[in-house]
């Protein structure tokens, strides 16, 4: 998956990682900004997990969200 795509349409993503990292505050997502290494810190922060697991997931939120075609 090219997380380019999802850092390019920031805007359209914020609620789906809103909705999947409920946590995650809009001040979080405005720090985020598109970028994957601060979305998997603010992960690890709010939710306690380590870098591989916040990776992990990451990796699976990418795959829904995105098209075949697109990846």
């Amino acid at each position: 998956m090219k997380w380019d795509r999802i850092e390019g349409n920031w805007k359209q993503f914020r609620g789906k990682v809103r909705e999947r990292w409920g946590k995650l505050t809009d001040s979080d997502l405005d720090v985020i900004n598109g970028k994957r290494e601060q979305l998997a810190g603010r992960i690890q922060e709010a939710y306690g997990k380590t870098k591989e697991t916040a990776e992990r997931e990451i990796d699976e939120f990418c795959s829904k969200c995105v098209k075949p075609e697109d990846r």
